[in-house]
């Protein structure tokens, strides 16, 4: 415990020493400082503090939860000031919006009240006056007002500690007299009671749950300046003998300012909106969500706002509709006080200091500041001019890109007349493609507005579906298939292609390198993406091709070299009707075709940057690049040896997907280092991984077409990639070792062998064409070793023995050599040996 003692000028006469004496807990507080200065002129404020660092004045340090300590402050109190107390104000109180009850509130509100009135048993105290809150009483309706005489009901934790706190007031007070001040919420020209500022953060940011209310719009709470609440203590004491014995007052704005007024004039004095749109959602779908949230956010913490808990709980859903506009008749009466502020006309000066210093307000109204708002901080000299900035340079890109949503909203149409004028109207996929055109319809003409540019995903959902739809349902004639294909296709690549890119967090998109540090170029650049893009483009045609054949819409497919077994069918044809094939519930070739066309979308969607923008896309598109070409490859496998052919299309199809694997490898390892040095520096994986970030380091990148054309096609092809003489010759070799059923005569175990190991040779040694990869070139020395094995553990001709000595020992040989590594990877060239 610590007294600061009197306050004493320089002649040494005890400063405000004939002044009343006014006890105030919580005096630490806005509320309290404030009080206490409003008191300055008439009377001496005397604090009780938890602790009394920062209080401007005299002050005991105390804990009103320990009934010894609380006891021994207010005995020191009584040795300097007195037995004689004008008044007590008690302010200190737990609060939280959790919404679930607390040991705090039983502990510090009632029990803590309980020991401050014991202990003040031996003053003579004038009157006490506590803080309570208007929402102990039942709520009105819109239009109506609430007075004095209005029944409590409180709804949730804390107004319910306020209640139990006045009747221990009532029990304890003895012959003190007592006034219960029920207040309105609080605020002021920087902090606001949190329902308030919670709903200008959402609406600061864009939020979705700025956009939709699950209660009565044109309900509202009444609020109370800070300003004025000092104003109402300061009546309160100077009236303190003009009220009854226990006097209950209301007090605060008279006026209930609506749900959507506030939303409205947020909207305004942020964005410059007339209206903000704001969305009825039915009560039960938002407590779902609600309570969906709250059981997320200690699974998922970066889920919720980097850790913060979610602000909307289910308890606040029910009182979505209570309405509290205040008859303050009593207090004028009484008090002579009436409020001199007006939330509507104080609220720009609220919205003034969110824009002067976001990050400022944020942390004064205990909000977590948005991701983008503190990682720009650093790097931009005023947030508001860069969030401006950004939304207007959005909403520009938007408007220039509109036209794609209008043609999408036109593809829904023309879905939605396909089945009956192109002779499919009575199938199930006739009912597929009307439903999902009217879905198409309605959210690209939502997507026409940039408010409701989140529909645009919508859409892509639906063209998505398009392009699965005509292989769930076996589309029964061409036409459907080609018109869902092709209309999907459209669908989903104008609603996530076009600009601004969508899902990209504001530091992301306007700050950053384009160039991640310590590489030469970009690993997202169109040079290195046009090649991969290409090769999906050669895979679709041709699994196309084969779907038609697989779906029935065609009688034959094309195959030069391969005859196939004794029937009529070649290889292409035996190997799309094999039980292999069939053993799929859809077409195994139209996966493949859904496969090549994502990969085209997600090949065109983003920037030169999309590395650190879109970490989410270059690890999709690496997913189905990757892992998706090596089951491409262990299918060619299996062809001769399960099936006993071959199928020209496969192959070359095969070969497409395998040849993007290395002009892929770069882009997938830049946002893997991105995601880990960006992790290790604190910064929240999950939150980056879906909606990027910003990056240290790097530079500047070029933009592709403003290079010549030479250039561009050395940089497209050989970017990153080297087509080193060895490592070809180990694709030859592998090419040689997958034909030795026709070089050698070979069957049986020793020509599988031989097959398997040539695939396995070509697909390492393809993958090691990528510099950063080209250590992978060693593994085809391990294919070599079992080369020559493979004799001496098998029956083998001369020729065959020769064969596989010599073959294996070329690709051990042509394994040792690196070849030239010309670019820098992040580091990631060390290890290319």
């Amino acid at each position: 415990m610590s007294d600061t003692g009197h306050q004493t000028d320089q002649s040494g006469t005890d400063m405000g020493q004939d002044k009343p004496i006014v006890l105030i807990t919580g005096v630490g507080g806005s509320v309290g400082s404030a009080i206490a200065a409003s008191l300055g002129d008439a009377y001496r404020s005397v604090g009780l503090e938890l602790d009394c660092g920062d209080v401007d004045g005299p002050c005991f340090e105390t804990d009103l939860t320990d009934e010894e300590k609380l006891r021994a402050s207010v005995e020191a109190f009584r040795n300097d000031y007195g037995s004689h107390i004008v008044a007590v104000i008690h302010l200190a109180a737990y609060f939280d919006f959790s919404g679930e009850h607390s040991p705090l509130y039983d502990k510090v509100n009632v029990e803590g009240t309980r020991n401050l009135l014991r202990a003040l048993q031996g003053f003579s105290v004038e009157r006490f006056f506590y803080s309570g809150t208007m929402l102990m009483h039942e709520p009105a309706k819109p239009g109506e007002h609430i007075d004095e005489a209005r029944p409590l009901a409180p709804g949730w934790a804390y107004p319910q500690s306020k209640a139990k706190t006045e009747e221990v007031i009532r029990e304890e007070r003895g012959s003190i007299p007592v006034t219960l001040f029920h207040l309105a919420g609080l605020y002021d020209e920087k902090t606001a009671v949190p329902t308030l500022s919670h709903q200008i953060a959402r609406i600061y940011e864009r939020n979705f749950k700025a956009y939709v209310y699950a209660g009565e719009r044109q309900a509202g709470q009444s609020m109370i300046h800070r300003d004025d609440m000092a104003r109402l203590f300061r009546a309160g004491v100077d009236h303190r003998g003009d009220m009854d014995e226990v006097e209950v007052i209301l007090a605060g704005e008279p006026e209930g300012v609506s749900y959507q007024a506030l939303q409205d004039e947020i909207g305004r004095l942020i964005h410059g909106t007339e209206q903000w749109p704001t969305v009825s959602l039915p009560a039960p779908l938002a407590k779902i969500g609600a309570k969906a949230q709250v059981k997320a956010e200690p699974v998922v913490p970066d889920a919720i706002d980097r850790g913060q808990k979610p602000f909307i709980k289910p308890f606040m859903i029910d009182m979505a509709n209570d309405h509290y506009a205040l008859d303050i008749h009593k207090a004028e009466r009484v008090l002579g006080w009436r409020p001199q502020h007006d939330i509507r006309e104080e609220l720009p000066a609220l919205i003034d200091s969110l824009k002067v210093d976001p990050i400022g307000w944020y942390k004064a109204n205990g909000i977590m500041e948005p991701d983008w708002m503190t990682t720009a901080a650093p790097k931009v000299d005023d947030l508001e001019d860069f969030r401006a900035t950004y939304r207007n340079e959005y909403i520009d890109a938007h408007e220039r890109f509109r036209w794609a949503h209008m043609i999408n909203a036109a593809l829904g149409a023309w879905l939605i007349a396909s089945p009956p004028t192109m002779g499919y109207g009575s199938t199930a996929m006739a009912v597929s493609d009307i439903a999902t055109g009217f879905v198409v319809l309605i959210a690209s003409l939502f997507a026409c507005s940039w408010k409701f540019e989140p529909a645009r995903w919508v859409a892509a959902l639906g063209g998505l579906w398009l392009l699965s739809a005509p292989l769930i349902f076996w589309a029964p004639t061409a036409e459907a298939y080609l018109n869902g294909t092709l209309v999907g296709a459209l669908v989903l690549g104008l609603a996530v292609c076009t600009r601004p890119i969508p899902g990209v967090s504001p530091v992301a998109a306007n700050t950053g390198p384009d160039i991640p540090e310590g590489w030469d170029f970009s690993p997202s650049s169109w040079t290195q993406r046009l090649p991969i893009i290409g090769l999906a483009v050669i895979g679709l045609l041709i699994s196309r091709h084969m779907t038609a054949y697989q779906l029935g819409h065609i009688d034959f497919l094309w195959d030069p070299f391969f005859s196939g077994g004794p029937g009529p069918k070649n290889g292409s044809e035996e190997i799309t009707t094999s039980s292999v094939s069939e053993a799929w519930p859809v077409p195994d070739a139209g996966i493949g075709a859904l496969t090549y066309m994502l990969e085209i979308v997600t090949g065109i969607m983003g920037t030169t940057r999309r590395w650190r923008t879109m970490p989410w896309l270059v690890m999709l598109f690496g997913i189905m690049i990757v892992p998706l070409g090596v089951v491409s490859i262990t299918f060619i496998i299996i062809q001769p040896i399960i099936i006993g052919t071959w199928c020209t299309l496969c192959l070359i199809a095969a070969a497409a997907m395998l040849l993007q694997i290395p002009y892929s490898l770069d882009e997938l390892v830049a946002t893997t280092q991105f995601l880990i040095r960006r992790k290790r520096q604190g910064r929240p994986l999950l939150r980056i991984f879906f909606t990027g970030d910003t990056d240290e380091g790097g530079k500047p990148f070029v933009d592709d077409f403003h290079r010549g054309p030479v250039t561009l096609l050395k940089d497209m092809f050989v970017g990153g990639v080297g087509f080193t003489w060895n490592l070809l010759a180990c694709c030859l070799v592998g090419l040689w070792l997958m034909t030795t059923r026709l070089t050698l005569g070979s069957d049986g175990a020793l020509a599988n062998a031989d097959h398997l190991i040539g695939s396995l040779v070509i697909t390492v040694s393809v993958i090691a064409f990528a510099e950063m990869a080209r250590a992978l070139r060693f593994v085809n020395m391990g294919f070599g070793l079992a080369l020559i094995i493979i004799p001496m553990v098998m029956d083998t001709t001369l020729a065959q023995t020769i064969a596989g000595f010599v073959a294996g020992g070329a690709l051990i040989a042509l394994s040792v050599p690196r070849g030239p590594v010309e670019c820098h990877y992040g580091g990631v060239e060390r290890y290319a040996v």
